[in-house]
Parts: structure tokens; C-alpha cells; sequence
């Protein structure tokens, strides 16, 4: 092996598929090489050595030698590291660019047109699932906060009440002051955290953690399916939906009783 399985997953967690991993430290080796040079010594077949590089050539990892044949050349690794850098930031630039022009667009409303229209004939089965990672959460919490139309009710744990201080502390107090009404009850050891919430929401302090539950205009519901101290956040999951049976009969009977114990 050419390098090692650190290396390897080093350039992985960076976005480089198994064959251009193999190409760019079998490259590195070899200094110049042609394609048919290089896919047999990373071992990956030869047809698919010429897109690999032509990849690596877009990502900033590998320079071409217009010969006959073509040659490759890698570039040193820092080089490579901050030219694919800047590559990433540029496209990234770019694609952030599109999103506010769209956004800016009439086509922005012929989408909200057809999803208006769409709801009517989706089934609340359709809207719901699994939420994986403490990411993705608060990504659907922080929109279905700015969705939401009168009121908000939280039960969470020390935890994540620090997390949605730290989080959607500035989202909540937007929504408060245009008058949606937030209920938060969790323990509140943290002096700071619970009298900033004190002066936008209702709160009621826990004795001990009864769970992660969010209940959104008596529609929307998300339940944390694990315990936020015994998991890693990208382990944590959730569960979501949009039914306002299911928020009836189950979802606001357990917040109105931990809130009125």
C-alpha cells in the first residue's frame, strides 16, 4: 500500500472517492505520470483513470501536461490541500449567489404556488419521519419556528435547553415579540439561561428531565427518540410529524400535564 489508512481517510473526510484517493497518493509517488502509468499502480481500471484525473484536475489536486500522451502531475500536498480550498469556496460562492437570485425571482412563487396547492392532497403519513443528527434537528426546528402562527410549546432537558439558547434564542425572540406564545418547561439550573427566557416565554422549571418534545400550532410535533447525555449529536435522532391527530391525542395531553404538574 502506497499510504497508509490514516491518509486515506484523511482525504476521504475531504471528498475524495475510493479511486481518487488511490490515483492522487499513487501520483504523488510517482511525481509525472500518464494515465495508463498511474491506474496501474493505484490499481484502479484503466477506463476510469482518465475521468479520475480529469476530477482531480477540477478539484485543484493535479496539474495536466498537454503531451502525447497526456501526462499528469500532482501538485504538493499543501498546494493541492489550498487550491481545492478555494476551488470549494468559489463554487460554494457561487451557488449561495443562485439562491438569492432565486429567491428574489418569480419563480420563487410559482413554487409556493404548486406546494400550496399540493398540500391539500397530502397525507399527513407524507410528512413524517425520522430526523438523524443534532444538525438536521435544529435545521427543522429553526424553520417550523419561523413557520409557526400562534403558539410554540417546548419540554426538554438541561441540555437541550442550552442548546435552543444557543441555537434558536434569536429565532424565539423574533416570534415572541409578533405575538406567538411560548411555554418552555425544563430544569433551569442556568441563572443566565432561564432569565432570558423568562422574558419571552412562560416557563416552568422541572424538577428532573421529562424528555425532548416540541409541539408547533397543534399541528407539528417533534419527539426526540434518544437520551441527548448518552449519545454523540450525530447519533441523535428525532421523530417529526405533521398530524394534527396525532398532536391532538397524544403530543398536547403529555404537555399539558407536565406542565400543570
Amino acid at each position: 500500500m502506497i499510504a497508509s489508512i490514516q491518509v486515506l481517510d484523511a482525504l476521504k473526510s475531504i471528498g475524495l472517492n475510493l479511486y481518487e484517493r488511490r490515483i492522487f497518493v499513487a501520483l504523488l509517488a510517482k511525481g509525472v505520470a500518464t494515465a495508463a502509468e498511474v491506474s496501474e499502480i493505484a490499481k484502479v481500471p484503466r477506463s476510469r483513470s482518465y475521468d479520475i484525473l480529469e476530477s482531480l484536475a477540477d478539484k485543484g489536486f493535479v496539474m495536466v501536461q498537454p503531451s502525447k500522451p497526456i501526462r499528469y502531475v500532482a501538485l504538493a500536498p499543501k498546494e493541492a490541500l489550498e487550491r481545492t480550498k478555494q476551488t470549494l469556496k468559489k463554487k460554494h460562492d457561487e451557488v449561495v449567489d443562485r439562491i438569492d437570485r432565486l429567491m428574489e425571482s418569480e419563480i420563487v412563487s410559482e413554487l409556493e404556488n404548486l406546494y400550496s396547492g399540493g398540500l391539500d392532497i397530502i397525507q399527513p403519513t407524507e410528512l413524517t419521519g425520522t430526523l438523524k443528527g443534532r444538525y438536521i434537528i435544529d435545521r427543522q426546528l429553526r424553520s417550523a419556528f419561523k413557520d409557526a402562527k400562534k403558539y410554540i410549546n417546548i419540554i426538554t432537558t438541561e441540555q437541550g435547553l442550552n442548546d435552543l439558547y444557543s441555537k434558536h434564542f434569536r429565532v424565539l425572540k423574533k416570534i415572541s415579540r409578533s405575538g406567538i406564545k411560548l411555554k418552555i418547561a425544563a430544569p433551569m439550573d442556568d441563572n443566565t439561561v432561564m432569565k432570558a427566557f423568562s422574558e419571552i416565554a412562560s416557563i416552568k422549571n422541572l424538577d428532573s428531565p421529562s424528555g425532548r418534545m416540541v409541539v408547533i400550532d397543534g399541528k407539528n410535533m417533534l419527539l426526540a427518540l434518544t437520551d441527548d447525555k448518552d449519545v454523540h449529536e450525530t447519533q441523535d435522532i428525532a421523530f417529526w410529524t405533521n398530524s394534527p391527530h396525532a398532536v391532538k391525542n397524544m403530543a398536547t395531553p403529555l404537555f399539558e400535564r407536565v406542565w400543570g404538574s
